[in-house]
């Protein structure tokens, strides 16, 4: 469902850029507004106040019909031309990557900017048309406006030959990897951010962990009212419903899981605020059919994950794409390493925490990462090679003893599944030899105790 949520900027703005229906409209209004500026212009000339410039086209009503008509005809075929690739393009996306990749080429700007065009010229044409009419001195024939549309179907032209171009580079699957990574690394610096600390000279009331004990002991659970994935939780909106309650939330979940309805969807301390709570929690929350990388990073790192798997399946065999996605997944755990704090606990603005959320930790991203490539490559040792380097440079990044031994279990497994799943011996010690290098860089860089 959809509560007031829906109104929070960066998911406001998910929403508007995964269409193909806003961009046209936007440039089909503008075009409305061009259209009203020149057809001015053409009454004041028709009327007699200016003169229009050497360079406007001139010719009869008959003929202004014809070359307008023909025009409308053309663009709407061309408008066709360009929705038909769009469909091919998004199932090639849907079966060569996955049904999930469908959103990341709907979102593309260079595709809705060029429906866009199309539609805005088309649009523009046929109030030109029927512009054309009888009047006091003869026909009016609006030229400057038929002129502003030759000049848009070159325009309409130039976006063609780039609609081309950038579809031929958009499908390729290199780009698609590394704009899902894009994506995610932006995810990644917007979502971190460490837990605030409580302002200096103001009683804070009891910490996180006194606070997780009392729910956990007499905490009253709210509902989910519909079912479907949690994409959105606006923390600042649930801030306030839970202070004006004098109350604590805890979400048990985190935007990207799947809720069932009558299943928590909060818990509420203390339990007489839950009835008052539950009636304005609609409004903190978005719960839907699809995953967003709004507030779910897991959601980006799976979608690589997704496109790697594929990849290393029998139908399709491709080992080079498997390793592209894992050298972008590398890249993505890099700046976990380095700048992932998820915000847990959310306050007022007198430092009393009044939000407890839920959010995916940095040894759960990890493992999201590797392990289940690491079993879809048994058998694979340029597989495990590449996974295997890539632990070693997130192991550079890196100096917090928790999260090197979550990197060395993962190597761990990989040497694991090498010993058992490959047969040749060169194989297994190019595997071996990766592996001891992590080691090596795990001891010479660990301070001693």
């Amino acid at each position: 469902m959809r509560g007031g949520a829906f109104l929070e900027a960066d998911w406001r703005r998910e929403t508007l850029h995964t269409n193909l229906w806003l961009v046209p409209a936007v440039e089909a209004m503008a075009a409305a507004g061009l259209f009203a500026l020149t057809l001015a212009l053409d009454r004041a000339a028709y009327d007699g106040r200016f003169t229009l410039a050497t360079w406007v086209l001139s010719g009869t009503a008959d003929g202004a019909r014809q070359i307008l008509t023909t025009m409308a005809a053309a663009i709407i075929t061309v408008v066709g031309l360009v929705f038909s690739i769009t469909i091919v393009a998004l199932t090639l996306a849907s079966t060569q990557f996955g049904p999930r990749m469908l959103r990341n080429f709907i979102r593309d700007r260079g595709t809705q900017l060029t429906l866009g065009t199309f539609v805005a010229t088309f649009f523009y044409t046929v109030l030109a048309l029927v512009s054309i009419s009888p009047g006091p001195h003869g026909d009016f024939v609006p030229h400057l406006s038929i002129t502003v549309t030759l000049a848009l179907t070159v325009v309409d032209l130039a976006m063609l030959i780039y609609f081309i171009n950038h579809i031929a580079t958009m499908i390729q699957l290199p780009q698609v990897v590394a704009s899902i990574a894009g994506d995610l690394s932006r995810a990644i610096e917007e979502q971190g951010g460490p837990d605030p600390a409580a302002p200096p000279g103001l009683d804070s009331g009891p910490s996180r962990d006194e606070l997780l004990l009392l729910i956990g002991e007499s905490g009253a659970a709210v509902a989910t009212p519909a079912s479907g994935y949690l994409q959105y939780i606006r923390h600042e909106r649930l801030v306030r419903i839970a202070a004006e309650s004098d109350a604590v939330l805890h979400l048990p979940y985190r935007p990207g899981h799947f809720l069932v309805q009558g299943q928590p969807l909060a818990v509420v301390w203390p339990p007489s605020a839950a009835a008052r709570v539950a009636q304005q929690l609609a409004h903190g929350q978005v719960t839907g059919p699809y995953r967003t990388l709004a507030q779910d990073i897991s959601f980006g790192v799976d979608q690589l994950v997704e496109i790697a798997l594929r990849a290393l399946s029998t139908a399709i065999n491709d080992t080079f794409t498997a390793l592209t996605c894992i050298d972008w997944l590398t890249d993505c755990l890099c700046r976990i390493t380095t700048g992932w704090h998820p915000q847990r606990v959310h306050r007022d603005p007198h430092g009393h925490i009044r939000v407890i959320a839920y959010q995916p930790d940095y040894d759960r991203l990890v493992q999201r990462s590797f392990e289940k490539i690491r079993q879809s490559a048994l058998g694979v040792p340029a597989v495990m090679i590449r996974q295997l380097e890539g632990l070693y440079k997130i192991m550079e990044q890196t100096s917090i003893p928790g999260r090197r031994q979550v990197l060395l279990d993962q190597a761990a497994m990989i040497q694991r599944s090498c010993d058992a799943s490959v047969p040749e011996e060169t194989d297994r010690q190019d595997v071996r030899h990766r592996y001891e290098a992590l080691l090596a860089l795990h001891n010479a860089t660990t301070p001693e105790q």
